[in-house]
């Protein structure tokens, strides 16, 4: 796992005399496939292998990297990141300390059950084509304009090394399945849906998710929508919000704004700011029954890992805990700031970027409630089961989620479709409306993206069924 070659990397920096440095030997190789209404677009090999460095000098961070793993080339890019760290030292205002930290000394696998060369090439196709073929057959009387589909498959490898003692190598794992279809008619237009599947593991999780068959019976059910659905309910009404948008809310409004970088200001031109700011800790910001956790150590879990990029320990991170906020996401710098350890969020995309903070697994946390009970009593309301679009603002306060399959609820059953429905609210209002949980956790994957130069990483965000109380919403013409 190269740790020979972090190993010289950190002898190099310490000969020019860093006050830290980190290696880390990041490799990742995989295969993508991609079909179009059942025709193979493309085949893709992914191959990236390299080394990063980061380095400490006079309290700057300089930060390079190679794709060539000879001694003279690691030399060259430790020497870069010590010259970057020199030059910024004179433009700081504040000087960057690291925390102290457990740093790990750790090797770690996830084990697939079924590899991904254990499944031809030829199979693979087939199998994409399937899903043009049963997406066809499951709709009436509207058409399927397009159905795309992509099957990536990559193991990704990772050595991390620091002068403070940390090393750790891991090998990862990751298969994901995304899909998306257009129906449409010509009396009620069109209705579009994509959605990824993603994990850690090998094919086996195919036969998990049953991705054919559950595209199929959702584009069944959005023909129902887009040629029954009517609007919402005027008024102020209770609304039950489907674990997909509940999770997609906490990645947003609690996850992001969250990031100890995001909340100093490090992001406001890359990625936007945060409503939180140092010192509130402890305010609330919804019910008691708000408990929102970004979890790295979920078995199987797209965002999984055991140590970040920095040789910390992962663990359970409580955001907001019982309607309070509660923890930041720190990495060993903004950790050493806020006067609290790092909890282990320092995460980077590939050995050519640097790390920093990201979320990993994040999820609402169950509560006691069964579906029907969530229904029982509400009089007349809607269920949010999926999400169409959306979008929040810079400081991740106000929001707005386009509802896709929804329903009315009249006196505690499910009743006909309802299209386009709107929730539009603040961070605050939406935790300050849930007065029910349900007990049924689910995740959706995702790819987080982050930083500048831009970062993507593969995690989950999820939680369980909820119900928010006196909801007035919107609906897209």
């Amino acid at each position: 796992m190269y740790e020979d070659e972090v190993s010289y990397a950190l002898k190099v920096a310490e000969e020019l005399g860093v006050t830290y440095a980190e290696a880390r030997y990041h490799g990742r190789r995989g295969l993508t496939l991609t079909t179009r209404n059942g025709e193979l677009l493309g085949v893709g090999r992914d191959l990236s292998v390299g080394i990063g460095i980061r380095v400490l000098v006079e309290g700057a961070l300089g930060f390079s990297s190679t794709n060539r793993l000879d001694r003279a080339s690691i030399r060259e890019a430790v020497e870069d990141a010590y010259r970057l760290a020199k030059v910024h030292a004179k433009l700081m205002r504040e000087k960057i300390e690291f925390g102290e930290a457990k740093l790990g000394r750790a090797s770690y696998r996830v084990l697939e059950r079924r590899a991904f060369d254990s499944m031809d090439l030829s199979d693979k196709v087939l199998l994409l084509r399937e899903l043009w073929k049963r997406v066809q057959d499951s709709v009436r009387e509207s058409r399927v304009v397009v159905v795309t589909s992509t099957l990536t498959e990559y193991v990704e490898e990772k050595t991390v090394a620091s002068t403070d003692g940390a090393l750790v190598a891991s090998r990862v794992p990751r298969l994901s399945f995304n899909y998306s279809f257009v129906i449409a008619t010509p009396e009620k237009g069109t209705i579009q849906r994509r959605f990824l599947y993603g994990a850690s593991g090998g094919l086996e999780l195919l036969d998990e998710w049953r991705p054919i068959e559950a595209a199929a019976e959702e584009a069944a059910r959005l023909e129902g929508v887009l040629l029954e659905g009517r609007s919402p309910p005027s008024g102020e009404i209770d609304v039950v919000i489907g674990s997909e948008i509940v999770g997609l809310v906490v990645h947003e409004s609690c996850g992001h704004p969250s990031e100890a970088d995001r909340i100093l200001g490090r992001e406001a031109a890359q990625a936007g700011m945060s409503f939180i700011k140092p010192g509130m800790l402890g305010q609330r910001i919804g019910t008691e029954l708000v408990t929102v956790i970004d979890d790295p150590t979920i078995p199987g879990s797209n965002g999984f890992y055991l140590y970040d990029d920095e040789g910390v320990p992962a663990r359970p991170r409580y955001l907001y805990r019982e309607g309070l906020i509660n923890e930041h996401l720190h990495n060993r710098w903004t950790a050493r700031v806020f006067g609290v350890e790092s909890n282990g969020a320092a995460r980077s995309m590939n050995y050519r970027s640097e790390p920093i903070i990201r979320m990993a697994n994040t999820y609402f946390k169950p509560g006691d409630y069964g579906f029907e009970e969530l229904l029982e009593d509400v009089k007349l309301g809607v269920y949010l089961k999926s999400y169409m679009e959306w979008n929040i603002d810079d400081e991740r306060w106000s929001q707005r989620y386009v509802g896709l399959e929804a329903y009315t609820i009249v006196r505690g059953e499910l009743g006909e479709p309802v299209r386009n429905p709107v929730l539009e609210l603040t961070t605050k209002g939406f935790y300050g409306r849930v007065d029910a949980v349900g007990k049924d956790l689910h995740f959706y994957a995702g790819t987080c993206g982050k930083g500048e130069p831009g970062q993507g990483v593969p995690v989950w965000f999820g939680g369980a069924d909820l119900r928010l109380r006196r909801v007035k919403l919107g609906v897209v013409a």
